[in-house]
């Protein structure tokens, strides 16, 4: 199942680096001079083609001899990027039936970037995509490391480490704030482009960005403190909210790159200064995560 999700969007990413226009309307910045974007192309190509390896490795008896850190980096790196469309798109779906969704015209009127129906074949792909990876990944962690992540919390980790997670904590309400008051309408630290392209969508993305960076907060408090809580719930909440945290953050200060240069399209040092601070959120967040798994492992 995992494999099949991943057909719809190699096929149109292949067919862009082909040259094929399929799905991307006259007009779009994806046709605009320079090689930022068919390196995009070709690098969310070679990520999604990692499902595929990542689904093989799951399922055959020699994944359970690949080294840790080849599979639980890839793995990670999914789960971040996967989490906030699994959030974001059935919530659009949601906002468009209730009719709050945007209409034709205020869709026609938006510089063009993407066909709406490659929305609609590729986004249910990356859902599908998501729950497969974790009905294979949990059973395979589950025989290969499962006396580390099961059982109750235990003792509180050390001061140093609550530090960490403290702050990771503090960061994330910050951020939070910021996206949801992005999501809710304010343009306060962004630029022209952004505001004019602000829709309902766009809102519920910010959202899941913030419910994204508050699940690595409080994920980080739960496992630092211990406790007799089951492990597996903290564990769950610190790993998908880290992941997701770290993972877009750079995505999207990737994507800075190919920002336009005009006045209006320049990044604000607000959007800079927030997706600084979801990197160290997640870096701090999988602090936690990685010295709570260590202590597990001496234990």
């Amino acid at each position: 199942m995992a494999i099949a999700a991943t057909v719809p969007y190699l096929t149109l990413k292949a067919a862009w680096l082909g040259g094929s226009h399929l799905g991307i309307p006259d007009g779009s910045v994806l046709l605009g001079p320079g090689l930022f974007f068919p390196l995009m192309n070709a690098l969310s190509l070679v990520m999604d083609s990692g499902v595929v390896l990542l689904a093989l490795v799951l399922t055959r008896p020699r994944g359970l001899r690949v080294p840790a850190l080849l599979l639980t980096v890839p793995v990670f790196i999914a789960t971040g990027l996967l989490t906030p469309i699994v959030l974001g798109f059935p919530g659009q779906l949601l906002m468009a039936a209730l009719g709050a969704g945007p209409d034709t015209a205020e869709r026609a009127a938006r510089e063009p970037f993407l066909d709406p129906w490659v929305f609609n074949v590729v986004y249910p792909g990356f859902m599908i995509q998501a729950v497969a990876l974790a009905g294979l990944f949990v059973p395979y962690a589950r025989q290969r490391w499962g006396r580390r992540w099961q059982g109750r919390l235990g003792e509180r980790l050390p001061p140093s480490t609550g530090v960490v997670a403290g702050a990771a904590a503090v960061m994330a309400l910050a951020v939070a704030a910021a996206y949801v008051y992005w999501g809710l309408g304010g343009t306060a630290g962004q630029n022209p482009t952004q505001i004019a392209r602000y829709s309902s969508d766009s809102g519920v993305v910010s959202v899941a960005h913030a419910i994204c960076a508050l699940a690595a907060g409080a994920g980080s408090v739960w496992l630092a403190r211990g406790g007799r809580s089951r492990a597996r719930g903290p564990l769950a909440v610190a790993w998908i909210g880290s992941s997701a945290t770290l993972s877009w953050a750079m995505w999207l200060a990737l994507a800075l790159l190919g920002a336009g240069s005009g006045p209006g399209e320049r990044p604000t040092a607000g959007t800079l200064l927030l997706y600084a601070a979801q990197v160290i959120i997640g870096l701090l967040a999988t602090t936690v995560l990685t010295r709570f798994l260590a202590a597990r492992r001496t234990a």
